[in-house]
Parts: structure tokens; C-alpha cells; sequence
């Protein structure tokens, strides 16, 4: 008898995926044409013409429904998803509770801007925040739009507070595309090239990457890392003049760089003792993805501000801002907010997005994920010598590619084992500040067959490439 319980419970295949409004979605890979295929070329088209050249694209198939672990495209076509839209997906596209609380918000009302009329769910939201983030101290949380969004307001609040100006970030780290968080960005193409002059008072760091750290003869643990970062700090801007520390658990779009044990403590204790605000942006990899919580929590790390974004709302724009109440209060009445920031119907997404990730434990999911990828992805590395590093905490893996027998970065190695995943049916991306890191983001309610048959066209492609 097919199980047709909620996609991914317990980690079960199910035959389909319920969509609200519209039919279910077979849980499984389905290639009807090439990829991509007629009616996506023909949308391409459409695309190049109206939208600016700017904005890019991984995968040219144009999506008509998704949800479970796959995504359909306008050729009929079932793709396994491992990306979940950069980490957004976390609870599945079109979950049934999202989708019915967005429905029914917005046969409410969609919007009377929280600064002028203010309503509930931007205050449950809030107080969902409060509760879930690390520590138990009083918290407070102002809501946004988007990651960027949410790192810029953090840094205002820290400077606020402080009434210091120096920002101090670190080496791979990403944390948005507006002018201020373009200058927090280390990487330059794509996020900076043209884009300058940026934002000042913002200084780099070195960071814990325990691969690279080795390969340079560096003592890779996190104390010695930690050293080195605090010396740079005390020695190029001096701790009495940072307003705050912004610094990613995991890094993302930099390559998926797990710090060394003991790394981020160092760092967090470096910021209390000179009362530095320590603000952890956890927009990827917070909501459950890492199999905690939030990533912080995995060394018991408790920041003064969190920013988050991405898996707080099941696919809706929202972000925010959630610290300790004596730094959040900081800024003057009418300093912080914007016309859409807390959106109701994205307000009534998140509050369905938090409670599925807790009804379904998706952070113990998320490490069953983990688990099945890491495991795999080492067996890999034993077989295809231009896998150097296999990285990651929970469903946030990563390999990173390089020349065979050296640490060289191969990006040309991971374009096309991306591309050949593409051509038969799995969604991929890359990432990293050598554009030669494979990064895996399936979504948490992601059945256990599909995950499998997903690092079978892993291997295949890795075995072609």
C-alpha cells in the first residue's frame, strides 16, 4: 500500500507529496526530455529578453511545481532537489501547513505595514524568535525582508549600542549584496566586481578553514586559529574601536568552511571581554539545516545578536534580527524597520514553517541527512582522488575539488560535475571563494530513496567527469 503520510517523516519515500490547490506530486525522478527541454528553452528566451543580464541562472529549467524532494519542470520533467532553493526549502516547497497558513493570511489581509498599523503575527513571530534562538537570556527581534537586510540592521544595532564604527568580518565570509554588505562580502566576482566604492570601517579577518589551514603548514585547531584572527584584530583595529564581530558558523556561499572545534568560543569570549557585539549570521544555516537549531548551538556558542533568513518562512521573504534586549532596544525609536519588513503573509508562513520544523524534529532529520551524505561522499573521496575535502554539519555538506595529489582548486572540475548532475535530473550547486566546492542543501523532508538514488548520479557524474 503506498504511504502517503507527510513527505519525508521518518525519512520514508512517499508515493506522493501533497500540494494545496493542486495535485500530488510523485515522489521520484522523472526525465521526459533533455534537460533542459523544449518549453524551458523557449521560457529562456523570454528571460533573456526581459530580464537584465545581471541576474543569473545555475540551471535554465523553469519550475511549474515542487515539493518533497523534487521539483517538475514546464516539460513534465521530475528533478531531484539538493538545493532547496540556497537553504530556503528546509520544511519542503509548498508544505502543506505554509501553504495553508498563507492562504488563509491572505484572505485576511496582506499588508498594513507593522509601523503604522501593527498586527499579531508580527509579534508572534518575535516571540517564536525569543524562544528558539540560542540562550536564555531576555531577548528582543525586529523582522526584515531579506539576509542582507537583516546583516545591515544587525550592524546598526551593534553600533548603536556601542558607539563604535569598526566591523570586523572574515576571509570566504558572505553575508549580502547591498553597499554595506557587498564591503562585509570577501569574494569579488560575482558580488563586487564594478560595484564600488563600498562601505568603510569594515575590516577582514583570518578564518578557520581547517583544509586550507593544513595544507599551508598552519597549525589548523581553533585555538591557533582563533590567535590568529584576535591578533589581526588587536593589531590592524584594535578591539576598543569594533563596534561588532559578523561571522557565519558555517561559512556559505564561501565554500561550506566548518571551523575548527573551538574556533567560534574563542571568538565569542575574545567579544564579551571587550564588549564587542558577537553577531552570528546564521541565514543559511539556521532553522534545523545544521541538525541543531541553529549552528551555534553545536558548540554551545550564545550570540548577542542572530540574524536569520531563508528557512525562517518556507519560501516567503522575511528575515530578522533577534538579541539580547538591552542591545536590540539600542537604537532610537523610529531607526529600525521598513515598509514590508514582517509582512503578514510571511509572518503566517514562518509561524507554520517553526512549527513544522518542531512537530517533525527536522533537526534530528537533518542529521539522519547528514549522515547518509557524509558517509557517501567519504566513500567518494576514497574513489576520485580530486575530491580533497568532504565537509559540513547536518543536510550542509560539501566537497571541494582540486587538482589530484595537490590542494590546488579545480573549479573547471566542478562546473562540470555540476552540469553532468543537471543532465540527469539532480539539482546541484557550487560555491566557494574558488568556485570549486559542490555544496548539497536537500530538503529536510526529503524521502531517503530519492536521497540515495541522488548521490548514485552523484558518483556517475564524478565517474564520467
Amino acid at each position: 500500500m503506498t504511504d502517503r503520510s507527510a513527505p519525508g517523516r521518518l525519512g520514508l519515500d512517499t508515493a506522493t507529496t501533497p500540494q494545496t490547490g493542486g495535485p500530488a506530486l510523485p515522489q521520484e525522478r522523472r526525465l521526459v526530455t533533455e534537460i533542459p527541454g523544449p518549453r524551458s528553452r523557449a521560457l529562456l528566451e523570454r528571460r533573456t529578453a526581459a530580464v537584465a543580464a545581471g541576474v543569473s541562472v545555475s540551471l535554465p529549467i523553469f519550475v511549474t511545481a515542487a515539493g518533497g524532494g523534487v521539483l517538475v519542470d514546464a516539460d513534465g520533467n521530475s528533478l531531484i532537489d539538493f538545493g532547496s532553493g540556497i537553504a530556503v526549502i528546509n520544511v519542503g516547497n509548498a508544505n502543506p501547513a505554509v501553504a495553508s497558513a498563507v492562504a488563509a493570511q491572505a484572505a485576511a489581509f496582506t499588508h498594513t505595514c507593522f509601523m503604522v498599523t501593527p498586527y499579531e503575527g508580527y509579534v508572534a513571530v518575535c516571540e517564536a524568535l525569543n524562544r528558539i534562538t540560542p540562550g536564555d537570556h531576555e531577548k528582543k527581534s525586529a523582522l526584515f525582508n531579506s539576509g542582507a537586510e537583516a546583516v545591515e540592521n544587525a550592524v546598526k544595532i551593534a553600533r548603536a549600542h556601542t558607539r563604535r564604527q569598526a566591523v570586523v568580518v572574515f576571509d570566504h565570509g558572505y553575508h549580502g549584496r547591498t553597499n554595506l554588505t557587498m564591503a562585509l562580502t570577501a569574494k569579488n566576482m560575482p558580488y563586487k566586481h564594478s560595484f564600488g566604492p563600498f562601505a568603510p570601517e569594515v575590516y577582514r579577518a583570518p578564518m578557520s578553514y581547517p583544509y586550507r589551514d593544513t595544507a599551508a603548514g598552519l597549525d589548523p585547531s581553533g585555538a591557533a586559529a582563533a590567535a590568529r584572527a584576535i591578533s589581526v584584530i588587536d593589531k590592524q583595529v584594535g578591539a576598543s574601536n569594533v563596534a561588532c564581530v559578523v561571522i557565519e558558523p558555517i561559512q556559505g556561499e564561501g565554500g561550506f568552511i566548518e571551523p575548527a572545534p573551538g574556533f567560534l568560543p574563542a571568538i565569542a569570549e575574545y567579544c564579551r571581554a571587550n564588549g564587542i557585539v558577537f553577531v552570528a549570521d546564521e541565514i543559511q544555516t539556521g532553522f534545523a539545516r545544521t541538525g541543531d537549531r541553529f549552528a551555534s548551538d553545536h558548540e554551545g556558542v550564545v550570540p548577542d545578536l542572530i540574524t536569520t533568513a531563508k528557512g525562517i518562512a518556507g519560501g516567503l521573504p522575511l528575515a530578522a534580527v533577534t538579541g539580547r534586549a538591552e542591545i536590540m532596544d539600542a537604537p532610537h525609536v523610529g531607526g529600525l524597520g521598513g515598509t514590508y519588513g514582517g509582512n503578514p503573509v510571511a509572518c503566517a508562513a514562518a509561524l507554520a514553517a517553526i512549527g513544522t520544523m518542531e512537530t517533525e524534529d527536522l533537526t534530528s532529520r537533518a542529521r539522519v541527512i547528514g549522515e547518509t551524505l557524509t558517509g557517501r561522499l567519504r566513500e567518494l573521496a576514497q574513489q576520485f582522488p580530486i575530491i580533497g575535502d568532504v565537509r559540513g554539519r547536518g543536510a550542509m555538506v560539501a566537497v571541494e575539488l582540486v587538482q589530484p595529489g595537490t590542494s590546488e582548486p579545480h573549479p573547471d572540475a566542478a562546473a562540470a560535475v555540476n552540469r553532468a548532475c543537471h543532465a540527469a535530473g539532480l539539482v546541484t550547486l557550487t560555491c566557494g571563494t574558488y568556485g570549486n566546492v559542490l555544496r548539497f542543501l536537500p530538503p529536510l523532508v526529503i524521502g531517503d530513496g530519492l536521497l540515495k538514488e541522488g548521490l548514485d548520479i552523484l558518483t556517475d557524474a564524478f565517474a564520467t567527469v
